[in-house]
């Protein structure tokens, strides 16, 4: 199938990421369930018709499901929009082990999630680790996965090129390495790790969150899934095109994963991929250019 490739470079005035009001009730019409993801239980919040298009938003680190509110609150008219919380975070299962924190399982907790509400297949999108997942996701279940959209998670095979070759890159993911080291999680507290959170209001609920959430589950992500080095070793992440057509979403202001990883992700991909790139936004683009993340997100999916 020939490759279509669509490159958006979105140059931000002042003020045009901004939120679009969130709808006060917001948390009231949210609704809030449990999938059995064998035997661990992944909880998820939902808004929407319950018929409409599925799409499943996975968060990454440090986060849980409220990351996604304003793109729920937009894309709900349309959408039926879960947000899960990854196993460890807030209200999901927290197993022991770094063997439970491998990259298949967190993928089989989105499978379950879908088998749960008893649907064919999803728009699947994730940001940072849940980026990972998202796109492991569409390489090892292309029959659950209608569309993948990624927020500032290069695909893994571009990430593991640049810690093989860019001196930046390898400086940059210093703080990976440090997640990697037994015990680190005891250096972490739940008022740090909502530090990035700009909204005072969201910022206490991330609070509470996080005091829900297991640290030492949270960097078991890093220890059993992210490279090591050296990093000239193979690519843990499987040889396999995605098969969904990708829309990726970058904030350029990103210091923990650079933008040069982005080059070439059109080589493991089977159909067209859009990018947009927003200068001035940081890692947390969803929330940092919340608005024109959704537009973007909707204008694409009614192509």
């Amino acid at each position: 199938m020939k490759l279509r490739t669509l490159l958006l470079s979105v140059w931000m005035l002042l003020g045009l990421g901004s939120a679009l009001a969130l709808d006060p009730d917001f948390d009231k019409k949210v609704k809030h369930d449990y999938a059995d993801s064998n035997g661990v239980k992944i909880h998820f919040a939902a808004l929407g018709e319950p018929t409409a298009p599925l799409i499943v938003m996975i968060h990454g680190f440090p986060d849980f499901w409220y990351s996604w509110r304003d793109q729920m609150d937009a894309l709900s008219k349309s959408y039926y929009t879960v947000a899960i919380d990854q196993r460890g975070y807030n209200l999901s299962d927290k197993p022991k082990g770094v063997e439970n924190y491998d990259m298949s399982l967190l993928v089989g907790d989105v499978a379950a999630v879908i088998k749960h509400l008893k649907r064919e297949k999803a728009i699947i999108v994730g940001h940072d680790w849940g980026g990972a997942v998202a796109w492991t996701f569409a390489m090892t279940m292309p029959q659950l996965t209608d569309k993948l959209v990624i927020l500032n998670l290069p695909h893994p095979k571009g990430l593991a090129r640049e810690l093989a070759n860019n001196p930046a890159q390898q400086k940059n993911s210093q703080y990976a390495r440090n997640f990697q080291q037994e015990g680190f999680h005891k250096n972490l507290k739940a008022e740090q790790l909502a530090g990035w959170v700009k909204d005072p209001e969201a910022k206490k609920k991330y609070i509470e969150a996080f005091h829900k959430s297991d640290f030492e589950a949270m960097l078991h992500y890093y220890q059993r899934n992210y490279p090591r080095e050296p990093y000239d070793q193979p690519n843990r992440f499987p040889d396999i095109k995605v098969k969904a057509s990708v829309l990726m979403i970058h904030g350029l202001g990103d210091t923990a994963l650079l933008p040069g990883a982005l080059n070439n992700t059109w080589e493991w991909l089977e159909k067209d991929l859009t990018l947009v790139t927003i200068p001035g936004a940081t890692h947390f683009v969803q929330q940092d250019a919340s608005d024109l993340v959704t537009r973007s997100i909707r204008m694409w999916l009614g192509r």
